[in-house]
Parts: structure tokens; sequence; C-alpha cells
């Protein structure tokens, strides 16, 4: 497990996954130039991941106007993916997939132990640099907000 600072180059990765019911496959060299939101979540169908992944489908176009866009990333399949986005209403950007948890360790975010992706959010400036860290502990009331990330993106540009 990479312990990644604040001004670090990001790990590349590729993964598959899904933008609503459409199979996907995402890098990061293909957000070159721009800024990344990058949510790490546990589950799919988990009471916090829930709310949390619909409040940034929800601020999608303010995130963007931001010059930034928004992957997020667990151990779940491409299949639960395209099932949990269907049961939410649809999330217009791209759910990927990390089944062996090999891309969230290289961000220091997997719970090896426990199998899963912590919670937490990571921003990768346009030069592929981290730009901003955050991990939890995932109690339900100490979710990253998501005017605290659009804060963060503002600070960048």
């Amino acid at each position: 497990m990479e312990n990644l600072s604040v001004g670090d180059l990001a790990p590349d990765f590729t993964l598959s996954g899904s933008i609503g019911s459409e199979d996907t496959e995402v890098s990061l060299s293909d957000f070159k130039g721009k800024n990344l939101v990058v949510v790490f979540y546990p589950l799919d169908f988990s009471p916090v991941c829930s709310v949390q992944i619909p409040d940034f489908n929800e601020d999608l176009d303010e995130i963007r106007s931001k010059n930034a866009d928004v992957v997020a990333i667990n151990r779940d399949s491409v299949f639960a993916h395209k099932a949990w986005s269907e049961h939410l209403g649809g999330v217009n950007f791209p759910l990927l997939s990390d089944m062996n948890l090999e891309v969230s360790a290289k961000f220091g975010m997997a719970l090896g132990d426990v199998g899963i992706t912590n919670r937490g959010v990571i921003i990768i400036d346009g030069e592929g640099r981290i730009a901003f860290k955050h991990i939890e502990n995932a109690p339900p009331d100490n979710t990253l907000a998501v005017k605290q990330v659009i804060r963060e993106l503002d600070a960048l540009n």
C-alpha cells in the first residue's frame, strides 16, 4: 500500500467500469490537462455510498465547470456497478471496478484485511499530481461533502 502525499505524482491506472448501463474503460491519462476527482468507496448498495455517489452525480455539472471530472472506484464488478447505477436512477460518471484492489492499494485506499476499498477522495490536478487527499474511517456522519470538493477545485483554478 502506497503512502501518497499531496504533490506526489499519481500512479497511472486503467480500469474497466460502466457509465450507467454502458461499458467503459478509463485511464488516468484520459484526463491529462484536467482535474480529476477520484472517489473511493467500499461497496455498491451500501447505505453511505448510496448517498455519497448520487451527491457527486447531482453536482457533476458544477464539478465539470471547474475543468474537472469524476470517477469512482471500488472492488465491485462492472455488472454490480451497472445494477447499482440503475438502482440509483443513473450515474453519469464512470464507476470503475478494482476487483483485486491493485489500484486502490497504489493510492493507499485498500483495506486489504477486510477486502474492500476505504472511503475517501483524491483530487489529481491536470499535471497528474495529487492536489488533495481525504481518507475517512467511513462513519456516515463524517462523509466528505461534495461542496468541500468543489471548494478544493476552486482553489486549484
